[in-house]
């Protein structure tokens, strides 16, 4: 199975850390040239420029994904530097803490699903506009398995991450037949800064949680970036509209 992406232009959001970041690392030794998205602008620039000092392409970009001017921009940046837009892992997210509904706020589920829901639906439709074009392109949105399942005390995070498989899965049946190929991608409790701090403000909860994963550990960023860069391969070809489980088992229960 062929994971090479040279000559090829990736994009990837949240690119500073975490999964964003072991993302945009693995494409890049995979030959791609590089966008990294992401709101701290200080943070992206020294990923990128590491990047560079190790013989790969790539360029930083500072954007608010929930603007629609600023990921209009994102993407003309991004073919500006490098001619087109091959593959692209929307992944910026934020998680709630936990709540009952009954006790849950309009802010709070604005703020959620925002950066949740409406960045990728943002992000997706200039990326479509360009990969249209160019009747070719890969698209990996990141939902959760909060996307696949339902957990007491997180209804808003959960409703956005549903949204999101319900926007890859219809965006895809739109694109399926003219060259591009739109997937999900569902992590469980991966080793990632918002997981530590989810553990730190909720150490049972996180607990509780993590225990669950039949695998008895935290997933690794490493592990996210390999099955995205699979989606976005020719191996998964004939992979649309799919929400990829990579839990440790979670939902397999």
């Amino acid at each position: 199975m062929n994971l090479s992406f040279e000559n090829k232009v990736a994009l990837v959001t949240g690119a500073a850390s975490g999964m964003g970041l072991a993302t945009a690392e693995a494409f890049a030794a995979a030959g791609a040239a590089v966008a990294l998205v992401d709101l701290n602008e200080q943070a992206v620039r020294k990923v990128a420029d590491r990047l560079v000092t190790e013989g790969h392409k790539a360029i930083p970009i500072s954007c608010d994904v929930t603007d629609e001017a600023q990921v209009k921009r994102m993407v003309e940046q991004t073919v500006s530097a490098f001619g087109r837009l091959d593959a692209a892992f929307n992944n910026v997210g934020v998680q709630s803490l936990a709540v009952e509904t009954a006790e849950s706020t309009s802010e709070e589920f604005d703020r959620v699903n925002a950066i949740n829901l409406k960045s990728v639906w943002l992000c997706m439709k200039y990326e479509l506009l360009q990969m249209r074009n160019q009747e070719s392109g890969a698209i990996v949105n990141n939902s959760s398995i909060g996307g696949l399942i339902g957990i007491p005390g997180r209804a808003i995070y959960h409703a956005t991450k549903h949204g999101v498989i319900g926007l890859t899965k219809s965006a895809a049946l739109e694109y399926a037949a003219r060259g591009i190929r739109i997937n999900a991608i569902c992590p469980g409790a991966i080793d990632t800064p918002m997981v530590a701090a989810m553990i730190a403000k909720e150490p049972e909860t996180m607990k509780d949680i993590t225990k669950e994963q039949p695998i008895g550990r935290l997933g690794k960023p490493e592990e996210i970036a390999a099955a995205v860069l699979w989606l976005c391969s020719p191996g998964a070809g004939f992979v649309i509209g799919h929400a990829l489980a990579v839990d440790g088992g979670y939902t397999a229960r």
